[in-house]
């Protein structure tokens, strides 16, 4: 396995910390705490006009130790269908959403339901970095330095009922901010709907992402707030996320209802099951010229193989 715990491996050891970490950066920070006597989070308000800052955080758990994919290419090749179907247009076209104000409802089979506030939320538990690995359903793939807290502490603060089997990520819904949504595009049918099993969403590994590279996430990298579920492939990981429901019955996610037979709900990183129209058995990562072979749960089998023990993977793909 190539898993690090953060006692193994800094991110200053496999990038250049002035990519993500610059000294300015720092001292700005700190300048921040200084002024206010309070250290992480203050919100819009604790930055320079326009810009968002993220709290302080702690190097997270999982951490693979392979070198990140740059900041530019991980900013520039995007797959989000609400500002167009290829990789180059969200960065273009993003530019038009505003992530403030924003809420996140949550709803559905829990006790206390509530409607949050994105920078609230953001708040809600200490954030961690964690350099995962993303893998397409198209065969690319990257390392990523994402910043967030496991989706667990969330789900534990509205205390879920029995009847709560599923978890039900529904985006923004905008035609005028998102125009891959209007009706000349014709791509899914919106908004953007996914899903996990109770189980996989209170798995340590599923974060509640709100940055990248130390810093806040850019509108094409899914801001305000996505999901991040490094096992599965990337289209699982619902971006500018408006709504969490728990529910009793599996959601039909949005690739579900567009081509049942070529997307599945649990969309596992599988080498062994190819997509209907390529291969799964390799990938190519964003950066490298050579292909590499698709590891089984995108390198996570350790930690994830035994949620699915006795399912037929090629059948619950």
């Amino acid at each position: 396995m190539l898993i690090k715990r953060p006692s193994d491996i800094r991110p200053s050891e496999i990038t250049d910390r002035a990519l993500y970490r610059s000294r300015r950066q720092f001292i700005q920070r700190a300048a921040v705490v200084l002024a206010t006597g309070v250290p992480g989070w203050r919100g819009a308000h604790a930055a320079a006009p326009g810009k968002l800052e993220l709290p302080a955080m702690r190097k997270g758990a999982y951490s693979t130790n392979e070198p990140l994919t740059s900041l530019k290419d991980i900013r520039n090749y995007n797959n989000f269908y609400e500002f167009g179907t290829d990789k180059y247009s969200p960065a273009q076209l993003a530019k038009s959403l505003r992530t403030r104000p924003w809420t996140v409802k949550v709803s559905g089979e829990i006790k206390r339901p509530k409607t949050f506030d994105v920078d609230e939320l953001i708040k809600l538990a200490p954030l961690e970095e964690r350099i995962y690995r993303l893998r397409c359903v198209e065969g690319w793939s990257m390392v990523i330095p994402w910043v967030g807290y496991p989706l667990a502490e969330l789900i534990k603060r509205v205390e879920p009922t029995g009847n709560a089997q599923y978890v039900e990520f529904t985006t923004l819904h905008d035609p005028a901010q998102m125009p891959g949504q209007r009706a000349i595009f014709g791509s899914l049918d919106w908004p953007y709907v996914e899903g996990l099993r109770m189980d996989e969403a209170m798995h340590p590994l599923t974060i509640l992402c709100v940055g990248l590279y130390g810093e806040v996430l850019a509108n094409q990298n899914g801001a305000p707030v996505r999901v991040v579920v490094p096992w599965k492939y990337g289209f699982k990981g619902a971006k500018s996320i408006v709504a969490i429901r728990f529910v009793e019955k599996e959601p039909v996610n949005s690739w579900q209802k567009s081509a049942s037979h070529e997307y599945g709900f649990y969309s596992n990183v599988n080498p062994t099951v190819d997509h209907p129209r390529w291969s799964q058995a390799t990938e190519r990562r964003v950066g490298e010229f050579f292909k590499r072979k698709t590891l089984m749960f995108n390198g996570y089998a350790d930690e994830v193989a035994q949620l699915y023990s006795g399912m037929d993977l090629r059948k619950y793909y």
